[in-house]
């Protein structure tokens, strides 16, 4: 799952057991900046005691390992947060000059899907 939040982006996937295989009730919450995990620490005191682990040369360099039921929390509570009507708006006002680049990227983001939404295939809505 990808996440963008006014905290900045993160993709989520199950974390790996020792043995290689999938832990479902374990998560990666991953980022591809560092200030981006910790603005999510910052908001959420109980990712404070979870490291960041940092991993050079992997898709995503910045990660958290936390619980899926502790996630599904912090998941709902940035969903009951909601109280504007453009993200992207959102986003920079929350961040400020040092997020330009993020908000930046959201409208990079927000043209790639509108480009996707002009080319639906006729008949199907």
């Amino acid at each position: 799952m990808w996440l963008f939040t006014r905290y900045g982006f993160y993709s989520i996937a199950c974390a790996q057991k020792e043995d290689g295989s999938l832990d479902p009730s374990m998560l990666m919450v991953r980022a591809r900046r560092k200030s981006h995990i910790e603005a999510l620490q910052k908001r959420f005191a109980q990712l404070t005691a979870h490291e960041i682990v940092s991993l050079p040369g992997r898709d995503y360099k910045y990660r958290l390992i936390v619980a899926k039921d502790s996630w599904t929390k912090i998941v709902a509570e940035l969903a009951s947060e909601q109280e504007w009507s453009n993200f992207k708006n959102e986003a920079a006002r929350f961040g400020g000059a040092k997020n330009a680049d993020y908000v930046h990227a959201l409208h990079e983001v927000w043209a790639t899907m509108n480009d996707l939404q002009s080319t639906e295939p006729r008949g199907r809505r």
